[in-house]
């Protein structure tokens, strides 16, 4: 794993269909001419916005797949003003991981290149966990709910059956939440 450039940033609001926050738009503008289409929704969003702004004092949050920063976003948006949290971010794909870091995040966000489980093995504890990549919940989801401190939250994206992305995806996801879209 190895550390990507963070800098440091405003939250301001830009209307562009919805109200999102600046760097939710400006992350969906790095996706789209990137041509990535796995970014966390305004409603997800929205609640992990919520539950980012809720975590303790000197508290700590995980996202397990940065794409290109739209949850990221959504987290520092609902830390506002905050400084004592530390928001630790994971991206299997360097690429990606380009991308995100376009964008001068606080200092008081880590963004890493590597493997998810193994980040979350090494990294500690957190009170806020968004999992939203395939390791972390598909594969070691053991690990990242062990990392989750006493009274914690764990977000976990993509679970729903209406829009797999493939057949691996939807046989995974009704692996774990015993879950189908067939229809008969």
């Amino acid at each position: 794993m190895r550390p990507v450039r963070a800098g440091s940033s405003d939250a301001g609001m830009a209307v562009t269909g919805h109200l999102l926050p600046e760097p939710v738009r400006l992350a969906a503008e790095r996706a789209a001419q990137a041509g990535f289409t796995m970014s966390c929704d305004p409603d997800t969003g929205k609640l992990l916005a919520v539950l980012a702004a809720a975590v303790p004092p000197n508290g700590r949050v995980l996202e397990l797949g940065t794409g290109t920063g739209a949850g990221t976003a959504w987290i520092t948006h609902g830390l506002q003003g905050r400084e004592d949290v530390d928001v630790v971010t994971v991206e299997i794909d360097a690429a990606t991981a380009a991308v995100a870091a376009r964008y001068p995040w606080p200092s008081w966000v880590t963004l890493l290149i590597g493997d998810a489980v193994e980040v979350t093995r090494r990294s500690g504890s957190f009170d806020l966990i968004f999992a939203d990549a395939q390791g972390g919940k598909w594969e070691g989801l053991d690990t990242t709910i062990a990392a989750l401190r006493p009274g914690g939250h764990l977000l976990v994206d993509d679970m729903t059956p209406r829009e797999f992305m493939d057949a691996r995806h939807e046989r995974k996801t009704s692996q774990r939440c015993g879950c189908s879209s067939r229809r008969t």
